[in-house]
């Protein structure tokens, strides 16, 4: 396969996109966030002057993080969820308030809207937890190649378009990078499209490449 050179994307700023080293292959260290600048490696062959021409920016997008859930965090979310109303109502029966139906009422929907958010909360940062490559992965990572290779070679940009400025993007980047470690304190989310998320996102159009070679020697 013939070699060639790539334009870099203009950089947000000088540095590279902070990595924690983890125990499995890091998949997107904003998960949080939607994006459009792709971080282009060394990488080069017949998808990469197309690429840079027509899709340029790439990362990762909030409800893609939803998707990618497995039944595991819906459960520990549902059990999460339904803590704070149950442990209230719990307290209720062997401890009495005696506030009446009218003020436990209000007390129970409370508890309902805490519990709801924690459970949310808990549920999503599991999901991310294996993006950042924290916990085991490899499911996620077929799933990560597989959509990214179609929007590739559908020609569709990978993760949508930013209007912002490249500094911009750098800033919301750095904001909520890895951010959901932190959701216990502050839930961060980023709904700015950016170009640092840690990944060489070449890896995909080398995979495209790879598929369409396969299927012309068939």
């Amino acid at each position: 396969m013939a070699e060639s050179a790539t334009k870099q994307a203009t950089p947000s700023f000088t540095g590279t996109s902070k990595v924690v080293q983890t125990d499995y292959p890091l998949i997107d260290n904003d998960p949080l966030a939607a994006s459009e600048a792709g971080e282009l490696g060394g990488h080069a062959g017949p998808w990469a002057e197309w690429r840079v021409a027509n899709v340029g920016p790439v990362s990762s997008h909030f409800k893609r993080v939803v998707r990618y859930a497995r039944t595991s965090d819906y459960v520990a979310g549902g059990v999460a969820a339904a803590f704070a109303p149950t442990a209230l109502y719990t307290l209720e029966k062997f401890a009495p308030s005696y506030v009446g139906k009218g003020g436990f009422a209000k007390a129970m929907r409370l508890a309902g809207f805490v519990g709801l958010a924690g459970g949310f909360l808990y549920f999503y940062q599991r999901s991310c937890l294996r993006f950042y490559g924290a916990t085991e992965n490899a499911r996620e990572i077929d799933l990560d190649m597989k959509e990214m290779v179609a929007k590739v070679r559908a020609g569709e940009p990978l993760y949508g378009e930013s209007r912002l400025s490249p500094h911009l993007q750098g800033v919301a980047a750095r904001q909520s990078r890895y951010s959901a470690l932190f959701f216990s304190t502050v839930p961060w989310f980023n709904f700015v499209n950016h170009n640092q998320h840690g990944v060489d996102t070449a890896k995909y159009f080398q995979q495209a490449e790879r598929e369409l070679e396969a299927e012309r020697s068939r």
